[in-house]
């Protein structure tokens, strides 16, 4: 695979799982609404896959040592794995309880992620399990500080 495509696939599916599921999470525990959490995916579907594309962009861009091609595939490859793995965490919210569909996206997302660590583990020529349980214990820190932070939002909004 072109180094141009890795950048872009493995920069967003990583953001897009991290990213969703923390949102995903966040709003669960903060307003317990369908509707809400649909609203955030989207968002994060189409604003954050641009957003994280223009950083992959200028990025590049930066490097000065590769060529426009290359830019605007990392470009296109960013926003296109960003926006897809985003928008995959919709399915579940539509078709199951809202509880459950939170469980089968953290779920969900964690299998994407140790898939890519594995894949970049062996391309390093190290033990995947380090790989997969340092991106692991990254993505599960970040779904439990998004819960807290978001029944802490609900408790504070619920004070004033």
């Amino acid at each position: 695979m072109k180094a141009s495509w890795k950048t872009g696939i493995s920069f967003g599916l990583t953001s897009g799982v991290i990213t969703t599921l923390g949102l995903m999470v966040g709003l669960h525990s903060g307003t317990h609404s369908r509707e809400v959490v649909i609203g955030g995916i989207v968002t994060i579907a189409i604003a954050d896959a641009m957003s994280d594309a223009l950083g992959i962009h200028v990025s590049e861009e930066s490097k000065n040592s590769v060529s426009p091609n290359h830019i605007w595939e990392a470009t296109l490859a960013t926003f296109a794995a960003k926006f897809v793995v985003s928008a995959s965490f919709i399915i579940p919210v539509i078709f199951a309880p809202l509880d459950r569909a939170i469980v089968i996206s953290v779920v969900w997302g964690l299998l994407l992620l140790t898939v890519l660590s594995f894949f970049i583990a062996r391309a390093q020529a190290v033990a995947p399990w380090k790989v997969i349980g340092e991106h692991l214990f990254i993505a599960l820190t970040v779904v439990t500080i998004t819960h807290a932070v978001g029944d802490w939002v609900k408790s504070f909004v619920r004070a004033e």
